[in-house]
Parts: structure tokens; sequence; C-alpha cells
């Protein structure tokens, strides 16, 4: 599957999840706040913004910081409890009129055997080559995670679906 990543995010951005591969990172530069909650993936992200071990579920800034929120590939590897958890803060953390985005995939089974996703990201700049794979008996779809956002008070602008994967762009306030 290949992803289009465009560069159309303006301001400040916390990227949940944005250790690894620093996708979002690789694409914005030093405008980014990348929180992952394991110390090994941050490591192993490329130093192309701030780094910084947090929780998800608990966020370390205060309200309205960021003009952009986003989570690429990162719901995947939550609970249906603390992906609500985690859009909560993200969205307390999101300044009124800001954005969030989401890019994730719906998955039907994911236990015991595990779901794994390859992608070809396509950037401005680049093609960055990955997968991403979990084991786990929760499922989600784009209607699952529309509800969370939805219940954490955000609008969504828009929604593009195509082969599994989902894109959702919201609007605070």
């Amino acid at each position: 599957m290949t992803v289009e990543m465009k560069s159309d995010l303006n301001g400040s951005i916390l990227d949940i999840g944005g250790g690894g591969e620093a996708v979002i990172g690789q694409i914005y530069g030093g405008r980014v706040t990348a929180v992952d909650n394991c110390q090994e993936e941050l490591d192993g992200a490329p130093d192309c913004c701030t780094k910084l071990l947090a929780d998800a579920e608990e966020l370390p800034f205060p309200d309205a910081s960021f003009d952009n929120v986003t989570f690429f590939y990162t719901l995947m590897y939550m609970t249906k409890e603390t992906q609500g958890k985690a859009i909560r803060e993200g969205a307390r953390v999101l300044k009124d009129g800001g954005t969030m985005c989401v890019w994730d995939c719906s998955i039907l089974s994911a236990y015991p055997d595990p779901f794994v996703v390859e992608l070809d990201i396509r950037t401005v700049n680049q093609m960055i080559r990955t997968s991403y794979g979990i084991v786990k008996r929760d499922t989600q779809s784009s209607d699952s995670i529309r509800r969370l956002l939805e219940d954490a008070g955000l609008h969504i602008v828009s929604l593009k679906e195509e082969d599994g994967q989902f894109r959702f762009r919201c609007r605070k306030g």
C-alpha cells in the first residue's frame, strides 16, 4: 500500500507514537515534538525533531499547547480503552481551531495470528518503506475511530479510505 504524505500542516505538531521511523518528524522537522512510550523506539528514530518519552494517556503538556496533533499508525498498538484516552489527551493539548490527523488501518483480526500492514510512504523528498505489525484481541475500523474522535469533541473535516487504510482530518472547536 502506498501512502502519500503532503506537508500540509502549519504550526507546531505533537506526533503521538512518533518513534520508530518518525515519519511526521521527517516531513516537518523541528516543528514536531514526537512522543512515544518506548525509549527504544525514540532512540531508533532519526534525529529530525524533538523526541520525548511520554504516555499518550497522560501527556506532559498544558491544555492547548499545539496547533496540530498526529497519530501515524499508532492507534493500532493500543487497546480500545487506551485509544479513547489517547485521543482525548490529544484533543486536550490541541489549540482551539487546531487540526488532528489520524492515519491507520482497519483490523478485523490480529489474534492469534499477527496483523501486518506493509507501507510505501511517499513524502515530498523521499520514499520510506516500512511495516507495522501487532498481536491483540481488539479490532478497529474507521467507524470505531470516528466515534472516539467525535466523543473527544472533534469535528471530522475529512475521511479518506482505501484498501483498508484510512486518514481522518479533524478540527477542534
